[in-house]
């Protein structure tokens, strides 16, 4: 086995360790709000549970999604439309990649390491990165909290940044 993939293997079991430790430190507070004042904890785990039901079913359908783009398009078919010559459609596709993708940012990494080396640009990385910023499964509550009109308009915001982050790197540093 590679010195990187020993590295790689253990940081992965130090990440799951420290979750194992945050579960149980919710799992304590928890505990001590019951303790002190159980009706206000009840109220808290109800409206947690409430919360959950309501984005459980979009969280369900990015991952079946995210798992079908994942095994029905391999790397290099995505870079070929991801390269140096694609135009207006790279853009479109990483946007949209950016907003669809979900998980911790380091699970992408590697995916984006290959897709670089296979003629990805760096400012698509930067756009894929920028984009992440919307989560389509906390769409739902965000509506619910501040309206639709104010999300729609502060998507559209966060997708046009997004494109101006990777504009401007392709301007700044065209040689990467």
């Amino acid at each position: 086995m590679k010195k990187q993939d020993k590295i790689s293997e253990n940081e992965d079991k130090a990440f799951a360790f420290r979750g194992k430790y945050l579960l149980l430190i919710v799992l304590i507070t928890y505990g001590l709000f019951f303790i002190g004042n159980s009706q206000v904890a009840q109220l808290a785990l109800y409206n947690s549970g409430n919360i959950l039901m309501k984005i459980l079913p979009v969280l369900l359908v990015v991952v079946l999604f995210t798992a079908l783009f994942n095994f029905l398009l391999p790397s290099r078919q995505v870079a070929k439309h991801l390269g140096r010559e694609s135009g207006l459609k790279g853009w479109l596709w990483v946007l949209i990649a950016g907003v669809v993708s979900h998980g911790p940012m380091y699970v992408w990494y590697p995916l984006l390491e290959d897709l670089r080396s296979q003629g990805m640009k760096d400012a698509f990385i930067v756009v894929f990165f920028a984009s992440r910023t919307i989560k389509i499964p906390l769409l739902p509550l965000m509506i619910d909290y501040f309206g639709l009109t104010f999300t729609l308009v502060l998507s559209f915001y966060l997708l046009v940044g997004a494109l101006i982050q990777g504009l401007l790197i392709e301007l700044l540093y065209p040689e990467i």
